[in-house]
């Protein structure tokens, strides 16, 4: 692509505005294949094909067909060990870069499902033959959260560099929304057959690995500003995990938002197994998952136009989604505690006797479902906003985005291990309230004091790292060459 472009500026690239390298975009088809929006496109359709199917199994409680205790376990293996890799996934990310990351990313999610089909038979139906066999959901449930780690650490590498500043809102708004499509997409058909529709979904998943492979490289991209996107330079093993620290103490008020990503998986739990699982029936529970994560697609779009808005500065942009996520936050919990008290773990009835989607009751139930969808895709869209607000450099962005992926899965794994263990439904939805207020609490105070119009080139340290190292390489070639001659 390189000899498709010409440069019409001089300077370096960086976050200043004054020495940013300004390119021709290419033309004709070429052009529609490297544009940002097509490439953002393709990076949600792997999350759709992938991550979709698993919220689609996810959000059923149990699959639909394996118990929840089973899922809750599994679950929480897919978080331990994401968390744990996760927080080294970025440097992975920059060290292999962010296509290979994103295609190793993609493998475990085609072996998760198939352990929940467990055998096809040959007349293609899914024969759950072994249900007492956890032991195959739980194991490729850990190796699921080693390779989850690495695909959404690259997918917020590629989604928060491939945009402009004021782009960034809309871009995550609209991978949020084809991603969450997944989800609808699987929630639909598993209420059109509950037990059939594993087999659909492995294919789905099988065929979202292949997309990586036709996404462009990194370092081939530049924006719709015509700024180039600038990939890590080959750096060294030793260089990058460095890198972690010099992310830390270079920026240390990313460390308040830790809370928030904490809490970011959390709340999943208590909505898909201790809400949607123990109240209502498959049929309700597969209604109730296909409204959730439709409302996620409205979320996502709602809470981007604020993000992206001309008619405030970033700054007021970012006290204006805080308020909404605060008001949001109070809603929904007040809402779902007025449910939660009327019933325990002792009290859920078998699932025949659950409630249907003809009961009187259930319109109101499925609503506090969809208001649950709302606050999600704004949290999840407000938090990466708030990461890419940080930085333009995408080293930077993917440690942090490698970060914030580590930390909710850390939340994840403990709350879905709780719920494996049996504590009360109060209890962890309690817990659930008091993290998210917590985050919106500790991420305040970053906003206040981190937050600007603009990203300038003093808030990038690791840039500021590598063009130090850049200088006292090209200081020392003068200086052989000076005693060359």
């Amino acid at each position: 692509m390189s000899s498709s472009v010409d440069e019409k500026g001089g300077g370096s690239n960086g976050p200043d505005n004054d020495s940013i390298s300004v390119y021709e975009r290419p033309k004709g088809l070429r052009g529609v294949y490297y544009h940002p929006i097509t490439q953002i496109v393709m990076l949600a359709f792997v999350c759709f094909l992938c991550p979709g199917m698993f919220n689609a199994l996810t959000g059923l409680g149990g699959g639909g067909q394996v118990n929840p205790t089973t899922s809750a376990n599994s679950t929480c293996a897919v978080y331990a060990t994401y968390a744990f890799f996760g927080f080294f996934a970025g440097t992975v990310n920059n060290k292999i870069g962010a296509k290979r990351t994103l295609l190793f990313g993609s493998l475990g999610y085609a072996l998760y499902v198939g352990s929940y089909l467990q055998v096809l038979f040959f007349s293609c139906r899914a024969i759950n033959i072994h249900p007492d066999a956890g032991w195959f959901v739980v194991t490729s449930g850990a190796l699921l959260g080693v390779t989850a780690a690495f695909l959404w650490t690259a997918q917020g590498s590629i989604m928060l560099s491939y945009c402009t500043e004021a782009q960034k809102g809309i871009f995550i708004s609209i991978f949020w929304a084809i991603f969450n499509l997944g989800a609808v997409v699987g929630a639909a058909v598993s209420f059109g057959q509950n037990i059939h529709s594993t087999v659909g979904i492995l294919v789905l998943t099988i065929l979202g690995v292949t997309i990586p492979l036709l996404m462009a490289d990194p370092d081939k991209m530049i924006r719709t500003d015509g700024t180039r996107v600038v990939m890590p330079r080959l750096p060294s093993w030793k260089s990058e995990f460095y890198g972690l620290w010099v992310a830390i103490i270079t920026d240390p008020m990313i460390l308040l938002l830790f809370p928030m990503f904490f809490a970011s998986n959390y709340f999943y739990t208590w909505q898909f197994n201790d809400y949607n699982s123990a109240l209502f029936n498959i049929r309700a529970r597969s209604l109730n998952n296909f409204m959730y994560w439709l409302s996620q697609i409205i979320g996502s779009g709602m809470i981007g136009v604020v993000l992206d808005s001309k008619r405030l500065r970033r700054r007021a942009r970012a006290f204006v989604g805080w308020g909404i996520l605060l008001a949001m936050t109070f809603t929904v919990h007040i809402w779902a505690y007025y449910y939660q008290r009327t019933y325990t773990r002792a009290s859920v009835l078998a699932d025949s006797q659950k409630m249907d989607i003809y009961d009187a009751s259930y319109p109101a139930h499925v609503w506090l479902m969809i208001f649950y969808g709302l606050l999600d895709a704004m949290w999840q869209t407000t938090s990466f906003w708030l990461i890419g607000a940080m930085s333009n450099d995408t080293n930077k962005l993917a440690i942090y985005a490698g970060f914030y992926h580590s930390i909710q899965s850390a939340g994840a794994a403990g709350v879905w291990r709780m719920d494996a263990i049996g504590l009360p439904y109060m209890n962890i939805f309690l817990s659930t309230w008091c993290l998210v207020v917590a985050g919106l609490v500790f991420s305040f105070p970053m906003i206040y004091l981190r937050i600007r119009d603009t990203t300038v080139l003093e808030d990038e340290g690791l840039m500021k790292r590598d063009q130090e190292i850049n200088n006292m390489k090209a200081k020392g070639m003068v200086e052989n060459g000076n005693e060359m001659s």
